[in-house]
């Protein structure tokens, strides 16, 4: 029994040790974080940390130089890498000569959610306040977004053993914190959480210090006050220096850029691109449902529309929801214009399911809940439909312009009634001569053909009966050039 234990304990020490050699010995990957925090760069950085974690990476740094983004991508990254329980993670927001040396906004909640920070000189972190873009420029978000982004803030930094009131005055301007020195020790805490540690531990112990944001301002510290405050664990100037005080100095670096891919994602679901697909697919759908058959129009629109929705697949915000409504949009459409005459709610129902499958390809929700969702909706929505009514105006345009082409001779009349055809204009004195007038075909009427009447060759036709050449004939109807006729009877 004792030596099964034995064995049991020189098991488990072995275990432990291969991996803490695992954990020492792992390379460290270098990812950056630089420009507007959106959807392409959180695609990016989940493909980069799968790359890490197959590489048996310890640590991964991340060096952030950012001004912000999109609210919505800052919080899937942020938990994206608050729950990375393997693997080390760091920020690092470095100083470059084409960068701008900041961790704002976006960039500051994504730097909270790492496990340490380190700051190069010169550099600050802070606004993290979520703001929405509106009509009339940026305005801040309502109070169910910011309480939102601030309990995810305290949350992390909760977690990670940061300033929970540094974390919140970042978020919400109405909170002022300061310093508080307790038996001597420097304390951040807000304004309320002093007042309850005064109550409890005694004016004697506790010391009001200096106030570091004041109510009605958003909190932005430099590197020294990050440090100061403990959030940063050094100012180093350099990713060598940081490396070297992590003790990763001798470590395998492997920094990740994007690659052409994650540039031609960011390029396909840019706004402008994704104009340009919704107009020209629109206008080729158009073209290739006023045609019989299937040609150089419909190929086109099938390969716009892939393009669209392979890339906002990319980004995770396409289902088969959206894939079936546009479709069924399509089908529609289609039932409308074969089918039933006219247009009507089926068409329209079928436009509609189309431009809501657009949208709702652009975006991870369905029902906007916070504010910065509804400034979302609103822009999907304008962007949409907006190319949409432009695909519209555009087949117009090439529809009277260019009416011979194929796909518009249903839509316009393109047949000369000429005279050598079998066609006449007669004046409406002369065709009341025709009405009840007597004749006989000079060739087979089946059913039209021409007959002489009043000494007059023209171009006649029967309600359906055929007749042979040199059958007598009657006038019964005259309506324009239409002159019918039947049979005479003795």
């Amino acid at each position: 029994m004792m030596i099964k234990r034995g064995l049991l304990v020189i098991l488990l020490m072995i275990t432990v040790f291969f991996s803490a050699a695992a954990e020492t010995s792992g390379p460290v990957f270098v990812i950056p974080i630089e420009g507007e925090i959106d959807r392409s760069l959180t695609v990016f950085l989940r493909r980069s940390i799968e790359k890490a974690r197959a590489a048996g990476a310890g640590h991964i740094v991340f060096e952030i130089d950012t001004f912000g983004g999109r609210v919505d991508s800052a919080l899937q990254i942020s938990t994206l890498v608050g729950s990375l329980s393997d693997i080390t993670t760091v920020a690092y927001v470095a100083l470059k000569p084409e960068g701008t040396a900041v961790s704002w906004s976006a960039g500051a909640l994504i730097a909270l959610s790492n496990d340490k920070i380190y700051m190069a000189p010169g550099t600050s972190m802070g606004s993290a306040a979520p703001v929405i873009q509106g009509a009339e420029g940026t305005a801040q978000a309502d109070e169910k977004t910011v309480s939102a982004v601030r309990t995810q803030m305290a949350s992390i930094a909760e977690k990670n053993n940061y300033s929970r009131a540094i974390a919140v005055a970042m978020v919400d301007s109405d909170v002022e914190i300061l310093e508080v020195y307790l038996r001597d020790e420097l304390l951040v805490l807000t304004r309320t959480e002093y007042e309850s540690l005064l109550r409890s531990e005694g004016e004697e112990d506790v010391r009001e210090g200096p106030v570091i944001s004041e109510t009605g301002k958003l909190l932005s510290l430099t590197a020294g006050d990050l440090e100061l405050y403990g959030v940063s664990s050094g100012t180093l100037a350099t990713l060598q220096e940081v490396l070297a005080d992590l003790q990763l100095h001798d470590r395998e670096i492997v920094r990740l850029e994007p690659s052409g891919a994650d540039q031609l994602v960011n390029l396909l679901t840019g706004t402008a691109f994704t104009s340009i697909l919704i107009l020209l697919g629109m206008i080729a759908l158009f073209m290739e449902i006023s045609s019989p058959g299937f040609g150089v129009p419909g190929a086109i629109a099938v390969l716009c529309f892939a393009v669209l929705f392979t890339g906002n697949a990319l980004l995770g915000t396409v289902g088969s929801v959206e894939l079936i409504l546009f479709m069924l949009g399509i089908a529609l459409i289609i039932v409308e214009i074969f089918i039933i005459p006219g247009f009507g709610v089926t068409g329209i129902s079928g436009i509609t399911l189309m431009v809501v499958g657009l949208i709702l390809s652009m975006q991870d929700f369905v029902i906007p809940s916070f504010t910065w969702q509804w400034d979302a909706l609103g822009r999907n929505v304008l962007l949409v439909v907006g190319n949409v009514m432009a695909g519209f105006i555009a087949f117009g345009l090439l529809a009277f312009f260019i009416p011979k082409y194929t796909p518009f001779k249903r839509l316009t009349l393109s047949l000369n009634q000429d005279a050598d055809m079998g066609y006449s204009a007669q004046d409406i004195p002369k065709e009341s001569l025709y009405l009840h007038a007597e004749g006989v075909a000079v060739t087979i009427l089946r059913p039209s053909g021409k007959a002489e009447i009043n000494g007059d060759v023209i171009q006649v036709e029967t309600t359906g009966e055929y007749m042979e050449k040199g059958t007598p004939l009657v006038v019964t109807a005259v309506n324009g050039n239409r002159i019918v006729v039947k049979r005479r009877t003795p």
